[in-house]
């Protein structure tokens, strides 16, 4: 078992990813909420911006700012596009329909990546946020401002769609069409705005997810695609409801699946991790439940 000394580098990182997570998990309910759609090409649209990224700044010459400007940008045009334009169709569908065509797009973009950006021939790509050269330490551990970032990132889009939901014309008129779409609409609000939205910002945060992603984890698109996994998890077990639940869940998704890494007996199956925590939340809430309908004698 390793000591407590090997386990402190991988926390750090685990708590920047878990802040990743949790801005992913955040985006995805907040779409679910307003949609009913569970938008499985997250990771996917934020590996294709950040790619666009890599070839603006190291084949263009492009400010490195800007092109990271392009990601998030790229994510949310491409996401609205989408929403735009096969949202109304889905409208009326059912969820898994609606999940199953944004694994259509998914499918789709990890072609174009494989087109434009071919794995095969050894050619060796990354990202390196210029925050990366600077930090502080906390014991022996270095911690960059990039960790700082990620983690941080993750706390202020919690609190901030929080607020955004809970003050906002906008934001209320989210919650309402979570809790019935057709009589939102017919009290006036504009869902087709709404959504467009609701898209939009998703698309946001899955830019932003992306370049954060590409420096902590991997520049690699299959990689990065299906890091969406972790932050599916924290919207589940947050039962595509609660913000806060699903911050709470990817903080813990991406500290225990880091902290996994240094146990050999245990790192082969840490991406594991994910399901095996979202299966023993919903068990638990589920027996709950159970409980409580035991005891009302239902």
């Amino acid at each position: 078992m390793p000591s407590w000394t090997d386990f402190q580098p991988f926390l750090i990182t685990g708590l920047a990813l878990g802040g990743v997570y949790a801005l992913s998990g955040v985006g995805m309910v907040v779409l679910y909420r307003a949609t009913g759609v569970l938008n499985l090409a997250f990771g996917a649209i934020g590996a294709f911006g950040a790619l666009i990224s890599w070839q603006l700044i190291n084949s263009s010459g492009w400010n490195e700012w800007l092109a990271y400007l392009v990601c998030v940008l790229f994510g949310g045009v491409l996401t609205l596009l989408y929403g735009m334009i096969f949202g109304p169709a889905l409208a009326h569908r059912d969820p898994l329909v609606k999940a199953a065509a944004t694994l259509g797009l998914t499918l789709i973009l990890l072609g174009f990546m494989d087109i434009l950006w071919p794995s095969s021939g050894g050619q060796s790509r990354s990202i390196s946020l210029p925050t990366d050269t600077g930090g502080f330490m906390i014991g022996q551990v270095q911690v960059t401002w990039t960790d700082v970032i990620g983690l941080g990132v993750g706390v202020a889009i919690t609190v901030v769609t929080g607020a955004f939901l809970r003050f906002t014309k906008l934001g209320t008129a989210m919650r309402a069409m979570a809790d019935d779409r057709e009589i939102t609409a017919t009290l006036g609000v504009p869902v087709r705005r709404v959504e467009a939205s609701a898209w939009f910002g998703c698309g946001v945060l899955s830019g932003i997810a992306g370049v954060i992603l590409a420096d902590l984890v991997a520049l690699d698109p299959t990689t990065l695609t299906f890091l969406v996994i972790s932050s599916l998890a924290a919207a589940l077990i947050a039962r595509l409801q609660s913000i806060t639940v699903a911050f709470l869940a990817a903080i813990v998704i991406g500290t225990v699946d880091s902290m996994i890494t240094p146990i050999q007996s245990l790192t082969n199956y840490r991406d594991m991790t994910p399901f095996v925590l979202a299966v023993i939340a919903l068990l638990w809430v589920n027996r709950r439940r159970t409980i409580s309908m035991t005891r009302q004698g239902v």
